[in-house]
């Protein structure tokens, strides 16, 4: 029987109406499924409210909670349970600083109702209801696309079966092909990829990584600090090109010091029409380009403050044709854009990497810290340790996982004393920053993490944040920030 059908009172016999009452009381369960709320629901919303907005006036009271509070807190929330109960402590303690409602109607939403338009009353049978609810679910399905890549289209095949039909026909499926194309890729309504834990080889302790909830609130009014973001741009003309990237957006949204970028692919005919266009109260950059290849490699920085001074390449003429480095000098400190030079197809240029490059770079960075702490930034082209890596067992012996790469980056970086921010921040967590643009990588999350801020020890606890913002778009890889108290 149909829900929604009407019965005559005049012909209820004793059983009609004990079915009618069966059918009432699954139709009343039903608007109240699709409404998603019960007076339960009601009341705990109200309770979680209440508390929510005591946290708002009063944080503190958040270390007084238990664990199993503090998970019903961020569940009903809308954000991310879990962690430890530092973590759960630091994701509601940021939430009630952005001063965000919760989003209740979001999560007692029955799956499948954010997509489904309403099914008629008149289907014939109930094969026919089932199929107009599957199609309807995809045709109304709102979907979120943001750029993944420029080159090469993305091909998306969704295939939905419908069930055999009472007279066992044939079970017809249907097929959406969903192209997209430049500056676009397909990603499902409300879905973070990096939210879910991506790797071959998981440890039992490892998590993923959700900066909307592992980040720190921002420094206290009246701490001086600087924040710094870094990213590899993949090319910077092609970038700025793209209608789905605003640079005056991402200033406004990250409100950064100074920005880092690597591989911006500029000639040096290119540099002073792309410093003629920079965001207004960002007058102070500094480039650097490939002349042994040109439209290749290349690095820059671009700073609100201006630097006490700065300096190009390692002092190396080998390693200088390229345009890999620029190192600015700060008051407290020296920062460095880098981006190192990857081993390439078939490890030619591996042993130049690990040999001359590396130790190179290294023996610069503790010339420098003689007079001040060092910050290194950049594409750093190797993911130190198998949790940086979706497929640890796969690349063994690709560029930036070989095990001679990771064997430099810990001899002429971390055993001389230098800390890698993220990781400090974050030991047991799964983050990439670099995804390959086949097979949807940054809409599976099969990544590698090559972007890094590395500092002196000295400064190493000054550091207030450490993380990455896989949402930005517009490159294989996703900016890097760092916030520092200075």
């Amino acid at each position: 029987m149909e829900t929604g059908m009407c019965l005559s009172s005049s012909s209820k016999s004793a059983s009609g109406r004990r079915k009618d009452k069966k059918l009432k009381s699954s139709v009343d369960y039903g608007e109240q499924s699709e409404m998603g709320i019960s007076k339960m629901d009601i009341a705990g919303t109200v309770k979680e409210s209440i508390e929510i907005e005591e946290i708002r006036s009063n944080p503190a009271k958040l270390d007084s909670l238990t664990v199993k509070d503090l998970r019903r807190l961020t569940r009903s929330v809308g954000i991310s349970s879990s962690g430890s109960k530092q973590d759960l402590i630091s994701s509601l303690k940021y939430f009630s600083c952005k001063g965000e409602t919760t989003i209740y109607d979001s999560m007692h939403m029955p799956q499948g109702l954010h997509a489904c338009t309403n099914v008629p009353e008149n289907n014939k049978t109930r094969n026919k209801r089932r199929k107009h609810v599957v199609e309807n679910s995809v045709s109304t399905c709102d979907l979120k696309t943001a750029m993944e890549h420029k080159e090469s289209s993305v091909e998306i095949e969704e295939v939905v079966e419908t069930k055999q039909s009472r007279s066992h026909k044939q079970t017809s499926s249907r097929i959406q092909v969903i192209k997209f194309t430049d500056q676009e890729a397909l990603l499902s309504y409300g879905q973070e990829p990096w939210t879910v834990l991506a790797h071959k080889k998981p440890q039992k302790e490892w998590i993923p990584y959700n900066p909307t909830t592992m980040r720190p609130p921002p420094p206290c009014l009246g701490t001086k600090s600087m924040k710094l973001l870094s990213w590899n741009v993949n090319g910077l003309r092609a970038l700025l090109k793209l209608e789905s990237f605003s640079s005056l957006q991402l200033a406004k949204k990250e409100d950064f010091d100074v920005l880092c970028l690597q591989e911006t692919k500029l000639q040096e005919k290119d540099v002073d029409s792309i410093k003629r266009n920079l965001i207004d109260g960002y007058d102070n950059s500094f480039w650097t380009c490939s002349v042994s290849k040109l439209g290749y490699s290349g690095t820059a920085v671009i700073s609100r403050i201006k630097p006490i001074s700065v300096k190009y390449g390692l002092g190396i003429l080998d390693h200088d044709t390229e345009g890999r480095i620029v190192t600015v000098e700060f008051d407290s400190f020296y920062l460095i854009s880098a981006y190192v030079p990857n081993s390439g197809d078939g490890l030619r240029r591996l042993s130049y990497r690990v040999n001359q490059w590396d130790p190179s770079l290294g023996d610069y960075m503790k010339e420098l810290e003689k007079s001040k702490p060092v910050i290194l930034t950049g594409d750093l082209n190797c993911a130190h340790e198998e949790i940086d890596i979706f497929n640890p067992a796969g690349n063994r012996r690709s560029a930036g996982f070989t095990d001679e790469e990771r064997e430099s980056f810990q001899k002429n970086f971390l055993a001389r004393g230098f800390v890698d921010t993220f990781r400090k921040q974050h030991p047991g967590v799964v983050a990439y920053s670099y995804w390959g643009y086949r097979h949807g990588g940054r809409r599976t999350n099969k990544g590698w993490r090559l972007d890094y801020f590395l500092v002196s020890e000295t400064m190493a606890e000054e550091v207030h944040d450490s993380y990455i913002l896989p949402d930005i778009m517009g490159s294989d890889h996703c900016p890097v920030g760092l916030i520092l108290k200075v």
